[in-house]
């Protein structure tokens, strides 16, 4: 590290970042085939949400929600300044950014509840077997239930029914957090640019100009 450079991101939070975009990457690239391994990619995301949440408040100055999460105002402002060329320098996260990372952890956090929803319908993982939504009113019900003359049948439709119902939240919310990435991915760039400093290779070494 020189003397113009600034330890900003903790190997903790590096570690996590990193992990973070494989997972993500592995979850998506396998999601069409219902295997294992999406299953195990999206129970390891949990766990990374789960550390960044806690490492949220009790980690480094940098990692700190704290530190990174502005006002609207302030957010706002931050952005009109993009437009001069000259943007304000944060050595931590912008305002801007840090309320992306917040939208990303939200989208992943709701892709992953949904997608445990989904998989506990078919009889695995941790909420398996758990109440699911009532996907079915009573009349409809009363009607399918005369119609097949009993009970299996029903709960075969509300089975199928609640797994789709999951199964297209999943979608939409990991949808949502892949659009996320792609304008997170967009803004590292511009900002690159702006400040006149490489945000990725901060990422890895940790370290950061000083202002």
């Amino acid at each position: 590290m020189t003397d113009h450079e600034v330890r900003v991101w903790d190997p903790l939070v590096r570690v996590f970042h990193w992990s973070l975009v494989a997972t993500f990457a592995i979850a998506w690239l396998s999601g069409d085939e219902e295997s294992l391994v999406h299953a195990y990619a999206g129970y390891v995301i949990i766990g990374l949400l789960a550390f960044r949440l806690l490492w949220g408040f009790i980690g480094s100055r940098y990692a700190r929600f704290s530190d990174f999460l502005y006002s609207p105002r302030r957010t706002l402002q931050y952005l009109k300044s993009l437009r001069t060329g000259t943007p304000e320098a944060f050595l931590g996260h912008n305002p801007a950014g840090g309320w992306m990372i917040v939208l990303l952890l939200v989208s992943l956090a709701l892709a992953s509840y949904t997608g445990l929803k989904a998989y506990g319908v078919e009889g695995h993982g941790p909420l398996a077997g758990a109440d699911g939504i009532a996907l079915v009113s009573p009349a409809r019900a009363d009607e399918e239930e005369h119609e097949r003359g009993g009970r299996a049948g029903l709960r075969g439709e509300g089975h199928e029914g609640g797994e789709e119902f999951w199964e297209e939240l999943h979608e939409f919310f990991a949808n949502l957090a892949l659009l996320l990435v792609v304008i997170h991915v967009a803004g590292v760039v511009v900002a690159s640019r702006l400040h006149g400093e490489n945000l990725v290779r901060a990422m890895i070494t940790g370290n950061k100009h000083g202002h």
